[in-house]
């Protein structure tokens, strides 16, 4: 009878460390993403890591380092394009260390947040934290956090953002150029819809587009702004009550993506010709900007890329209170235009 395949044996570190040359201490370090570690030494235990197909058990490491190599993520968005691209950022940098990511939902009406909070914190003990809006600037949290010292890392920050490493964009210049173009292509009764008011960055674009009218010389109309929630039906409702005005806005701005997919909706539903009778420009581009009809003039926010960095500076070596700022880009696709002339 043959005899049945050996088991593969499971690599440990002390195979990588005979395989690179080094000490155990070594692979350890270079694991651990400490410092001290010559780049010819790092690169030789990497390759070794990867030659043997290496998995570090995090319980020995989180023994040996008092570390547990998680990091969690609190988030609450109402769009779902942008959770995703959070994790996926978040979990590809994580991968890199070989680090977990945790998922926490945050409900910023739950009158039990805080104590849900730290009860992520006791059950997993992670290294850090990512906050993204509005829990970013959420003074319970950081406070429980901070009492709890924890290291965080916020996402586009409102308040205080030298206080804890950040990653943001400059939402307010964005907005200001997304609002230029439409004024560039002769638009002045331009519509906004502006995000969710416990969002920072609501604030932020809608500031941004009052700088670029008045440095047009377009007096700002109270009656052309509406407060949407960033998701598609308050773009939809927004739009319904901009386009009831007696004289109708001949474009709208929102402040997010699903809100301007409602906008389109809405126009649609009425009759209204994208771009021709309407220009509509969203925030964001999601992966939506491009599915609607006419696809979607929007600005670029790469929130993958926010996601990864802001992995990055929870996996640094030493706490950090680095800022790190993105580009936006303005992406122009067919639901902007020229306005059509009065009849």
């Amino acid at each position: 009878m043959d005899e049945p395949p050996a088991t593969p044996r499971r690599a440990t570190i002390r195979h990588v460390s005979q395989r690179a040359g080094v000490s155990i201490k070594t692979v350890s370090r270079v694991l651990n993403n400490e410092r001290y570690v010559g780049a010819e030494t790092r690169a030789r235990v990497q390759d070794a890591v990867a030659a043997l197909n290496f998995r570090p058990n995090l319980a020995a490491r989180s023994l040996a380092g008092r570390r547990s190599f998680q990091i969690a993520l609190v988030c609450d968005n109402p769009s779902p394009n942008y959770v995703y691209a959070m994790q996926t950022g978040i979990r590809d940098r994580c991968e890199a260390d070989g680090v977990r990511m945790i998922a926490q939902p945050y409900d910023r009406a739950s009158q039990r947040l805080v104590e849900e909070v730290e009860a992520l914190i006791d059950a997993s003990r992670p290294d850090g934290v990512v906050l993204t809006p509005p829990a970013s600037d959420d003074a319970a949290v950081l406070d429980l956090l901070a009492r709890r010292e924890v290291r965080i890392v916020r996402v586009s920050p409102g308040t205080h953002a030298q206080t804890s490493a950040s990653v943001s964009i400059d939402n307010q210049t964005a907005a200001r150029e997304m609002t230029a173009h439409l004024l560039a292509l002769g638009h002045r009764r331009i519509g906004h819809v502006a995000g969710h008011p416990d969002y920072a960055t609501s604030a932020q674009r809608r500031a941004g587009y009052e700088a670029a009218l008045t440095a047009a010389g377009v007096a700002l109309d109270p009656a052309l702004v509406r407060t949407g929630f960033y998701d598609f039906p308050s773009g939809a409702a927004a739009a319904e009550s901009l386009l009831d005005l007696p004289d109708a806005p001949t474009a709208i701005f929102a402040a997010s993506d699903d809100m301007a997919a409602g906008a389109l909706a809405a126009a649609h539903r009425r009759g209204v010709a994208i771009p021709h009778d309407l220009s509509v420009a969203g925030f964001g581009d999601d992966p939506l900007a491009g599915y609607v009809w006419p696809a979607l003039t929007t600005m670029r926010q790469p929130v993958r890329d926010l996601a990864w960095h802001a992995a990055d500076l929870l996996l640094a070596p030493e706490d950090t209170h680095e800022q790190r700022r993105l580009e936006h880009v303005l992406v122009l696709r067919d639901s902007t235009a020229t306005p059509r002339e009065p009849r």
